[in-house]
């Protein structure tokens, strides 16, 4: 199948990213191999979206160290790129919000291209080119959105999925929308059975066939979690996260036994705007 009839796809990794790890990085690198395998699709950009300091999870330290060590994480990627729209915002934005102002912006972007594209013509035909590129121009105007828009897709691990069923974490609206008008390329680890889980849930069974489930064959079982508490206890990280993160990190002194206090007592985002809704 040739690119042109692939389908182009963005990789979004919304999350806290406290600290980011190789892993974070693997994901991208796992579900690219294989959206492009499946001869359907071709992954042009990644995009990590840290989450706002306003999400109030526990240990959660500023954005602005997240967002910088995400950076210096992605320095030498050439397609994984760190936005800090989603880190930005004062109040905690859904995720399904996040995808929505992702795939709009490529919207954006595409319709600009297109209008800005040169016609073709022959030489010494200056003149007709452009009264032609100007009523092009006006036509586009009046047009549908292009179908050969790039489509965002939400990148996760299988803990993500099944926090679906954490009650009132998500709104059931958000999960239909996310696994209907993006979907979702989830990396399932050892001990995760994500295929039961979709059974179980009659929202991710019937958009099954937009939820791409990839094997993890070569195991990597690092998280942020594990990593703060190596440096609680002053033990090495080096190798679980890139060399540059981790002199951010001693530069710095991110992460202590006060940092993994902070919001502590203080309910997460979600779950305040749920009882705030209960209370009207």
């Amino acid at each position: 199948m040739e690119n042109s009839e692939k389908t182009e796809v963005v990789l979004l990794a919304c999350g806290s990213f406290n600290p980011i790890t190789n892993m974070h990085l693997r994901l991208f690198e796992l579900a690219k191999d294989y959206m492009n395998e499946t001869g359907k699709y071709r992954v042009i950009k990644g995009i990590i979206s840290p989450v706002g300091d306003a999400y109030k999870k526990k240990g959660l330290i500023s954005a602005h160290h997240r967002v910088i060590m995400a950076e210096l994480a992605t320095k030498n990627s050439e397609w994984v790129e760190v936005d800090t729209w989603e880190s930005l915002q004062k109040e905690w934005v859904e995720t399904a919000k996040v995808l929505r102002h992702h795939q709009e912006k490529l919207e954006a972007g595409s319709c600009d291209h297109q209008q800005d594209s040169p016609m073709p013509g022959k030489p010494g035909q200056k003149r007709k080119w452009v009264e032609q590129r100007q009523d092009f121009s006006q036509k586009k105007l009046l047009e549908p959105k292009p179908k050969d828009v790039p489509k965002v897709k939400l990148l996760c691990g299988a803990d993500l999925l099944e926090s679906f069923a954490v009650p009132n974490l998500w709104k059931s609206e958000d999960i239909t929308q996310i696994v209907e008008d993006y979907g979702l390329i989830c990396i399932t680890r050892a001990g995760n059975d994500a295929q039961k889980f979709i059974y179980e849930s009659d929202a991710l069974w019937k958009h099954r066939n937009n939820i791409h489930l990839v094997n993890e064959w070569i195991t990597n079982d690092i998280s942020s979690t594990k990593i703060r508490r190596a440096l609680r206890r002053g033990q090495s990280i080096r190798y679980l996260v890139p060399d540059l993160v981790q002199e951010y990190i001693e530069k710095h002194d991110l992460y202590s036994c006060e940092s993994e206090e902070k919001n502590v007592g203080v309910i997460l985002a979600p779950l305040q705007r749920m009882y705030k809704s209960l209370n009207l």
